[in-house]
Order: structure tokens, then sequence, then C-alpha cells
């Protein structure tokens, strides 16, 4: 078996010259299925995995490497003159360099770490285009069979400009992969540009606005054969990449440790109290409260009842800049079986209220 593939991968890698490639092709997909395997296992929280690579506190996310590598493997390229073995070595730096950067795709585009979110698919895709596109060259080299040196004829160039517009219109009608594969593979994008949009395209919004029967003949093709083949492709992402985290829902337990940390070695460096991620301000005072008495935090979210009181009589000349005489005073001495336990039942209302708790003075005799 071994010398059949050896024979093979000489015959259509090494003699055509497309070692190089199909390293760079090897890297990317290599580098690619390790930082996924590291993120969720980051994610999961296994204990024997290393984690977050946080010096002083600073998460450095893995594009930095990348961008390193892609570095490393171009400079090296062209600084030894593509000659071997130097160009199978810098061409498998490049492809380990452009599996990490296309895997924080989404993070590039929106400028925020939006990695476990639905936004985060973006990255999927963009790794996926990358491979598809580069086995793509590795199997044809250039598109339509075109080669460099070979005599290029008007014809040719004519299909290419056609393939190109074809490919454009089926961008636009946002489909997404039979445009892609329609840049390497001629007529697979004629098809989808003959064919109806998405009804959540740009061509939709701009030739079905006032075609009511053709926008609903979208959205009924979009439901039937579009909505299956997304929920296929999400299934497959899962699979792949790991399942994104719904909206609303708060950060595993290993997002939450690396923070913490974090933040504790920042506020240890800075001298000030470090602040917890990931909690709401809502959710935090609840927290706060819970770890209070029942009579200290039963009015902090719900108005309690008004206390009873009464208006106190104006009070003497001595005491006028002590009190407010209009100040409502908690009334001691209701009418009920235990005088002291209405009062106690007024104070702890009045504090729960967020008023101050103001003692009942004594009425003065009527003489």
């Amino acid at each position: 078996m071994w010398p059949t593939f050896w024979g093979s991968y000489a015959r259509h890698i090494q003699d055509p010259g497309k070692q190089p490639l199909f390293l760079v092709l090897v890297g990317f997909i290599g580098s690619f299925l390790f930082i996924r395997l590291s993120v969720r296992m980051i994610r999961r929280g296994v204990r024997w995995w290393p984690g977050n690579v946080t010096p002083g506190g600073l998460h450095i996310h893995h594009v930095v490497f990348g961008l390193f590598f892609l570095l490393l493997g171009g400079m090296g390229a062209f600084a030894t003159a593509g000659t071997h073995p130097w160009l199978d070595v810098f061409g498998l730096v490049f492809g380990i360099g452009c599996g990490l950067v296309l895997d924080e795709f989404a993070l590039l585009l929106h400028l925020e770490d939006v990695y476990w979110s639905e936004q985060g698919r973006k990255s999927v895709d963009a790794v996926i285009v990358g491979i598809l596109f580069t086995g793509l060259l590795l199997v044809g080299y250039l598109p339509l069979g075109v080669t460099p040196g070979s005599h290029v004829r008007w014809g040719l160039i004519g299909v290419i400009s056609a393939n190109a517009l074809f490919t454009a219109i089926t961008l636009f009608k946002g489909k997404f992969w039979s445009g892609m594969i329609g840049i390497m593979v001629p007529g697979v994008s004629w098809i989808g540009a003959i064919r109806l949009a998405r009804p959540n395209s740009p061509w939709a919004r701009w030739r079905y606005t006032g075609r009511a029967r053709k926008y609903a003949r979208a959205r009924r093709r979009e439901a039937r054969w579009h909505g299956r083949a997304d929920a296929a492709r999400r299934r497959l992402f899962d699979l792949i990449a790991g399942k994104p985290t719904p909206a609303g829902v708060r950060p595993t337990r290993a997002h939450l440790l690396a923070e913490r940390m974090a933040q504790r070695v920042a506020g240890q460096r800075t001298g000030r109290p470090t602040v917890k991620l990931y909690l709401p301000q809502d959710e935090a005072r609840m927290r706060r409260l819970a770890r209070l008495p029942a009579s200290r935090h039963r009015g902090a979210f719900t108005a309690a009842p008004p206390a009873p009181s009464v208006r106190r009589p104006a009070p003497a000349a001595a005491d006028a800049g002590r009190r407010h005489p209009e100040r409502p005073v908690p009334r001691a001495g209701t009418p009920t079986p235990d005088g002291r336990r209405a009062s106690a039942t007024a104070r702890r209302r009045t504090i729960a209220a967020g008023r101050r708790r103001i003692r009942p003075r004594p009425r003065p005799e009527r003489g």
C-alpha cells in the first residue's frame, strides 16, 4: 500500500512542483483542527489541558500567533528565493499561520470577541472557503485550467469574464457557497445566477420589492430547501467547531475562571479592586442582597407599603432647628395587642423603604 501511495504522491504532487502548496494545505487544516480542539478543551474546563495564554493578566488571542507565523513564512520564502527544502518548510509555516488567523476571522471583522457567539460562525465559513480554494488550486492549479506560459485565446478570456459576472450575481443573490465554488468550477455560479435569490439577499431587496409573487416564491423555496441545507450546515459546523453559546446565556465556568484570574492579576499590579465580569449590575445587586436578612432587602426591588404615620405638632422653639416639623414620624402607640411589636414593624418597614431610621418622640403632655 505504501509504495502505491508514495508513487501517486510523487507523480501528482512532487513532480509537478506542488509540494509547497500541499504543505500549505496540510498546515492550514492541521492548525485549524488543533486550535479548535484546544479551545473546546478550555471551554469544557479540562484541568490537564493548558489554558489561555494570559501573561500579566492580558489574554492573547491565537490570531497574534497566526500573524507571527504568516510573517515568518512569507519573509522566509522571499529570503531563501524559493529554494528547496526551505520553500517546503516555510510553506508549512505559512499554512499554520493561515489556519490560526482565519479561525478568528470574526474577531477581525467585528473588532469584538464573538468567538462563541452566532457571529463567530463567520470564522468557520472563512476557514472552509480558504481550505476549498487551496485544495482547488492544488488540484487544478488555476481556474479553468490556465497555467503560466500557456497561450490564452480571446474565447477563454470571454468565458472567464462571463464566469466572473455570474459569480458576482450569485453572491448578490445570497448564495455564498455556489459563488465560491463557481469561481473555480464554471457552471455552478451560472445555475445560481439564473435561479431565484434568497429572500434576505441584496438582490431580493433591489429586485423583489415590488414583485409580491416572486418574493413569495423565494420565501417558499427558502423554507423548503435552504432551511434544510442551513440546518445540516449548522449541525456540521457544531460537530467541527463546537456549538455557539446562545444569546442571554452566561459564559462557561472556564471562561469565568480565566477572566477572574486575569482580573485578579491586573488588580494586584494596579492596586485597584477587581471587577467581576459577565455579571450584570442587577444580578450583582441581587447576589449581594441575597446574603442580607430578609428585612433589609425586602424593599430593594419592590416598593414596600407606606408605614403608618401621623403629623407631629409644631415643636418648641429649642427643637425647631433640629427636626423638620412636617416630617412624618412612625406611630409608636398603635391600637394593637402589643405596642412594641407594632413599633418594631414600623421601624423595619422604614428601613426597607430606604428612609432614615427615626425613633418615635413622645407626645408632649397638654396642660
